[in-house]
């Protein structure tokens, strides 16, 4: 397409979904929501192979600063498992559509890899019409939903 589909709109994507699906979620549960990549603009964002072959344990550093993170915007180091899951939950239903409507997977390869969406239609009808924005309008939204979320 004409854009790429940004970090910044995955993010945004992300916590709506978690908060469609739990929509009696406090405020600071959709921004850990928002948040789940943060440590990404830091280290950036590497494939899971690519984090084996570094040499170390990623995934523990990349952890440590999530919780930094966390930490500097006011929500738990470590959140509890239920948020946590959730929060999975909304990024596999994510990369779901993004493979499927933006990346070309077919319905059986996204099937494989990340799972059947058990979500409600009226999300499956607006995640199915993905479109990815330009830069400044991707970033623009993402900082409105964190102002939003951020605020007490």
């Amino acid at each position: 397409g004409e854009h790429a589909f940004s970090v910044a709109e995955h993010t945004v994507l992300v916590e709506t979904i978690a908060g469609t699906l739990n929509p009696g979620w406090e405020k600071g549960w959709r921004l850990a929501a928002l948040l789940h990549d943060a440590p990404e603009y830091v280290i950036g964002d590497l494939i899971s192979p690519f984090k084996a072959a570094i040499g170390f344990d990623y995934k523990a550093f990349e952890n440590r600063l999530q919780e930094a993170i966390h930490i500097r915007f006011g929500l738990p180091p470590a959140l509890p498992a239920e948020i946590a899951a959730a929060i999975k939950q909304a990024d596999r239903i994510a990369a779901y559509y993004e493979a499927t409507v933006l990346a070309g997977f077919t319905q059986d390869e996204a099937d494989r890899y990340f799972g059947i969406p058990a979500i409600p239609p009226t999300l499956a009808k607006a995640l199915a019409r993905l479109d990815p924005l330009p830069v400044a309008a991707a970033q623009k939204r993402f900082l409105a939903r964190f102002r939003a979320l951020a605020k007490g």
